[in-house]
């Protein structure tokens, strides 16, 4: 498989923070072999993300780490993908377990922890180039240079250069992913080759529009399909308009200013960072990881859509939609309202992470200290505009009251920082210590467990007034009160425990077993909006508990294990949409989410050449506690409740089919099937998607030593269709449901049909 893509080991280590395999517990998914190159990095939403692996709740920020330290602290302002891709600067990955995440970072989720290429080598002067394409003009170049300096120091050197125009052809830009990533480092070797200190140096440069761009229109015909709405392909036509400068007011100021389509999307940040490790004489092994990182543009853009209704000379209530500013050309036809959220921050960030090891008979221990600190500086303004439902739309004026200026005119924007704009300044800090033990029992038990306890402070400026249109720091709400941050400053404990165990009956058949707890408190992230207020302010807790069994020979490795999870006191700002018009409030939810699951993992090697990992799950994500009312501006009450009801876009069957084939020690024919069952598309389950495949499969040919080459597919079947939610359906409910069959919705999708090819060249 080409260098875009990481493998995924199946034999997720449970032992935290990669104990040596004598001392690992069997996961929930099945032991993989070394040839299995089943990975993470087929996301069939987002090529540049490692795709979410689903335990039945929805994600908890960053699951990504890189020499044990996250490769950003927090993705709410800084993504992930615009300061870490899967490039030649690393050496290799593996996949965190929940239980293991939840000990080294507190947070309970499968992560991917990398390790860099630090060049440390036999080799005088070593390389690796690689290229990756598709037949939509994608152009990826990745190389990574190392060697020896003199005896004991190495030095290494990396660049990612990423020239994505999308899918779709935009008109507004050349590129939908233009990134940039630089590394370099030095490394002396020393303790006779069992230590070593290494300094390295990052650079990241990103421009991507993100979910801007991933939207389009589509029918609704009622029975969890969708139809093409005019022609409209979804992933192939652009629903971005053309271009143009569009005007917003600043939430900092209440400043009339002028975005277009290419602003508000840059990122980029310096890193420095220091790694250490030493194995002393009498098998102690201390590492000492630690980085410096430094965002001061951390921007991105967010898009939200709502109705879609069909409008005759212009008439849209007292709007009066128009192409042009004067208001002489009325339009006809259909238009959605648009929801546009430009978001400002920059972050700093120092981590540190030290670990001592040591194998004391039948015990293999380790002991860990975090110190990780964040510093925000973030803010958004949001603003609403019409326009038409086409490829390329055309943005439609309107006669809009401006609270800015107290006057009704025409112009393209209306409805500014009424949708949750956004404002927190500050920081937190997390100082935790972590202790496992992996203790060989008996030659057929083996018992895992740990804990952790970490000392969390946030203090964070805060605006808990609510936001209306016209809202900006300094101005004065209808109350007569002046718009003005108050700080908030918690300092809590938090805590996460894990035991593990495993018992062979046999041979080949035996039993698992584990139980995990992690609890946090409200983020910085959390109180960018509204935020919790006191009596809102409460312990978030995760509990999971696994049990199952193992049966392994010589061609199959099966897993199978009922799993239980839950998380209380989950925070979520939603923007509530009055049905049928572009009118929205935004509010704050406090809920809780259980998920009652099922999974059976396999390995099986059935005859020489031949691998294929199957997976199965099922699981039943619900809320509870899911409640909320907003009034809107025609006095109209509606309530949402979602209380029971499944969780909107979690699968509740999941099924993964990943056969490979050696056609010859250097050719090899790989797919990967997954199926992702029926997902609902809004809070009440009145919208929903039938379940789908994704599938993948290329070749791959060792050409030589040096030299392989590969051609991949995305989307074999070329299925099309939306994914996600859909704009403005929040308040729907299932007695409603029906009258909607037949309408045209908006929302996300997959990626379509893709041809890639890939080479790589090691010298």
């Amino acid at each position: 498989m080409s260098y875009y893509k990481f493998l995924l080991y199946s034999a997720i280590l449970a032992t935290p923070m990669g104990a040596a395999a004598q001392t690992q517990v069997k996961d929930t998914v099945a032991t993989s072999k070394s040839g299995d190159n089943r990975n993470v990095m087929l996301n069939a939403a987002d090529s540049y993300k490692p795709r979410e692996i689903q335990i039945g709740l929805p994600s908890e920020d960053v699951n990504v780490y890189e020499n044990g330290l996250p490769a950003v602290y927090s993705s709410s302002v800084h993504k992930l993908s615009a300061h870490w891709r899967n490039d030649a600067s690393l050496k290799g990955t593996m996949l965190m377990t929940p239980s293991e995440s939840a000990i080294a970072t507190g947070n309970i989720a499968y992560a991917v922890n990398a390790e860099s290429q630090l060049g440390i080598s036999d080799k005088k002067f070593q390389g690796v180039v690689n290229w990756h394409g598709n037949h939509f003009g994608l152009n990826t170049f990745d190389l990574n240079l190392s060697g020896r300096l003199a005896k004991n120091w190495f030095w290494t050197a990396s660049m990612y250069q990423n020239y994505d125009p999308g899918t779709q052809k935009q008109r507004y830009t050349d590129f939908a992913d233009r990134t940039q990533i630089f590394h370099a480092g030095i490394t002396r070797v020393f303790n006779e080759g069992r230590g070593r200190a290494t300094l390295l140096y990052k650079y990241s440069y990103s421009k991507n529009p993100g979910n801007f761009n991933n939207q389009g229109p589509f029918i609704y015909n009622g029975d969890g399909s969708v139809s093409e709405f005019q022609g409209f392909k979804l992933g192939r036509y652009s629903y971005v308009p053309n271009g143009g400068h569009l005007t917003y007011y600043d939430v900092m100021d209440g400043k009339a200013k002028s975005w277009d389509f290419q602003q508000a999307m840059d990122n980029h940040a310096n890193e420095l960072a220091f790694l250490f490790e030493n194995t002393f004489s009498n098998g102690l092994k201390w590492t000492l990881n630690a980085k410096y990182m430094d965002a001061p543009r951390a921007n991105y853009v967010d898009f939200g859509g709502s109705t879609i209704s069909q409008i005759t000379d212009g008439n849209l209530g007292n709007y009066m939609l128009t192409t042009d500013e004067a208001g002489t050309l009325p339009y006809s036809g259909y238009v959605e309202g648009r929801r546009t959220w430009l978001h400002f921050g920059k972050v700093r960030s120092f981590m540190l992470t030290t670990e001592l090891n040591k194998q004391l008979g039948n015990h293999n221990l380790r002991l860990g200290l975090n110190e990780w600190y964040y510093h925000l500086n973030y803010h958004s303004s949001s603003f609403q505009w019409y326009a038409s439902v086409n490829e390329y739309p055309t943005i439609l004026y309107g006669n809009y009251y401006n609270p800015f200026t107290g006057l009704t005119k025409r112009s393209q924007t209306y409805d500014f920082n009424e949708l949750s704009p956004e404002y927190t300044k500050g920081s937190e800090n997390k100082l935790a210590v972590y202790l496992t033990d992996t203790w060989q029992v008996t030659p057929k038990f083996k018992l895992l467990y740990g804990a952790r306890l970490e000392y969390y402070r946030m203090s964070a400026d805060q605006i808990s007034a609510s936001r209306y249109n016209g809202f900006y720091i300094g101005g004065t709400n209808a109350a007569g009160d002046v718009i003005t941050p108050a700080n908030v400053t918690k300092n809590k404990l938090n805590y996460a425990a894990t035991i593990q165990g495993s018992y062979a009956l046999t041979r080949q058949f035996g039993f698992l077993a584990d139980a995990t707890v992690a609890t946090r408190f409200p983020r910085i992230s959390d109180y960018a909006g509204t935020g919790p207020t006191e009596e809102q302010y409460k312990r978030v807790t995760i509990p999971l508990i696994r049990g199952g069994v193992y049966f392994k020979n010589n061609w199959i490795d099966l897993t199978s294990m009922i799993t239980y999870i839950s998380k209380s006191n989950n925070i979520d700002q939603q923007n509530l949409t009055n049905p049928g018009t572009s009118e929205s409030k935004t509010v704050l939810l406090i809920y809780n989410i259980h998920t009652l699951g099922w999974t059976t993992s396999a390995e099986i090697d059935p005859f020489k050449g031949f691998h294929l990992h199957a997976l199965f799950t099922w699981q039943k994500p619900q809320y509870s506690n899911y409640n909320a009312s907003v009034t809107f501006n025609n006095g109209n009450t509606m309530s949402v409740n979602a209380d029971k009801m499944i969780v909107k876009e979690i699968p509740q069957v999941l099924i993964e089919l990943d056969p490979s084939y050696n056609i010859t020690k250097d050719v090899r024919l790989w797919t990967s099937f997954r199926y992702f069952g029926k997902t609902y598309a809004n809070l009440q389950e009145a919208f929903y998607f039938n379940g789908h495949w994704e599938t993948f499969g290329g070749i791959n040919w060792q050409v030589n030593k040096h030299l392989s080459l590969g051609a991949d597919v995305v989307n074999i079947f070329n299925v099309s269709g939306a994914k996600g939610t859909i704009n403005g359906t929040e308040l729907v409910t299932k007695d409603d449901a029906k009258k909607y069959a037949g309408y045209i919705m908006s929302g996300s999708y997959l990626r379509p049909f893709t041809v890639e090819f890939s080479a790589s060249l090691r010298f």
